[in-house]
């Protein structure tokens, strides 16, 4: 059985305690999938370098922030992840009526 649903919450001052930001995701992803946890530092990039992203290259920006993510070991993108500015994101799935033409793309975890 695979999960269906993921869900990403923050709860703010003053709702917490000792004015501290709670940020917190649950991940649909199959149960036996490996989860990394990683960390990479900061990082300035050489003009016209590229970025392998999942199932796509596409330009690298000149400069990335260090961030800590969690992902499924198999892709490039990630679940849930924070920068060095604290900032927090999680990646929710989405589905809509449209249909897809099966061109390669970026993954919505690429964009996190």
């Amino acid at each position: 059985m695979y999960p269906t649903s993921c869900d990403t919450f923050v709860a703010l001052p003053p709702s917490t305690e000792g004015q501290r930001i709670v940020f917190g995701k649950n991940s649909d992803r199959p149960c036996d999938e490996v989860q990394e946890v990683v960390y990479f530092p900061a990082k300035d990039h050489e003009a016209e370098e590229k970025v392998e992203c999942t199932y796509i290259e596409i330009e690298q920006v000149a400069h990335t922030y260090a961030v800590v993510l969690s992902r499924p070991a198999w892709l490039w993108g990630a679940e849930m992840g924070a920068n060095e500015h604290q900032v927090c994101i999680g990646n929710e799935a989405v589905w809509g009526k449209e249909s897809v033409d099966g061109e390669e793309a970026l993954l919505g975890m690429d964009l996190v």
